[in-house]
């Protein structure tokens, strides 16, 4: 298998050994790592994020790793700016570009493009939510289906995120967002790209996330986070939306035992990686869906 002119994409749930694969997979191919986690950007959340350790950065080049700031938010569209750049500047050296991540709307806006859609004013969106809130889920939907006939077999009336943002795109418009989608295409050729998912046992994976859960209070995570509280970020930041923040900071404040801590990290991990899986199930029909087992294999093929 001949990879030298692809783009390589890593998706997998948290916890599933996306980072350890991509670095064993660059040593052999000569390949440069890129960061397609959103919470791996920030600076100051190494433990919490699992972030690559320093002595794997060093053997392999790793790229968009601890740049931003937790104080400032960080788009998908941000995020695809640079990495298009460090693409093209990693192919110019003659090396092959690994994304690895399991933020999966990074791996869509650089695959099928990323939807120009003009800002909605706060204003308005604070008034949508709101109104979803007064009328419930069932009586929104119905809203919105009148507002937006698209909508109607595209958006799960469950998903209260891409409801709301349904109807406000359409309000706020007057187009509905899937005809933006279907006007948006990506610079790249579906043939540019590699794409490996990385297919996890669910058993497997929660042992490994608990001993991770363990692992990161043992290694600093309580200290990581003091520090973040004392850099008084606001809760609308996406940084403080951080699995582990809201659970020691309840420690610290002596609301939690650390063993509970421990527990409701493992708990919401197990549940993000429930979401993880089940987006790229519905979102990434076209990889190649690789068992943990076979993951080795994969290697001697290359």
């Amino acid at each position: 298998m001949d990879l030298k002119s692809k783009i390589i994409l890593i998706y997998g749930p948290t916890a599933s050994g996306k980072s350890k694969f991509a670095i064993k997979l660059a040593k052999k191919i000569k390949g440069e790592i890129i960061n397609a986690d959103s919470m791996q950007v920030y600076k100051e959340l190494k433990i919490l994020s699992a972030r690559p350790l320093q002595k794997e950065t060093r053997r392999i080049k790793h790229h968009l790793y601890g740049f931003q700031s937790v104080k400032k938010n960080f788009s998908t569209g941000e995020w695809i700016k640079l990495v298009k750049k460090k693409i093209n500047d990693i192919k110019k050296r003659k090396k092959i570009p690994i994304l690895v991540g399991g933020t999966g709307l990074y791996f869509k806006s650089l695959t099928e493009g990323l939807v120009s859609i003009p800002d909605i004013p706060i204003n308005i969106r604070e008034n949508i939510r709101a109104l979803h809130k007064k009328v419930g889920y069932k009586k929104f939907f119905s809203k919105l289906v009148k507002l937006d006939s698209l909508a109607a077999n595209k958006v799960n009336p469950f998903d209260t995120q891409r409801v709301i943002r349904a109807y406000e795109v359409k309000l706020f418009t007057k187009r509905s967002i899937y005809e933006w989608v279907k006007k948006t295409k990506s610079d790249y050729k579906k043939k540019d790209f590699y794409k490996i998912y990385l297919d996890f046992p669910r058993a497997e994976l929660i042992k490994k996330i608990n001993t991770r859960s363990k692992e990161m209070i043992a290694n600093g995570a309580i200290s990581e986070v003091k520090k973040f509280i004392d850099l008084k970020v606001k809760k609308n930041k996406t940084a403080s939306k951080a699995i582990g923040i809201e659970e020691i900071r309840a420690y610290l404040n002596n609301k939690l035992k650390k063993q509970e801590v421990i527990e409701k990290i493992s708990i919401k991990t197990r549940q993000y990686a429930k979401r993880q899986t089940t987006w790229g199930r519905g979102n990434m029909l076209d990889w190649n869906k690789i068992k943990s087992e076979d993951l080795n294999k994969l290697l001697k093929k290359i």
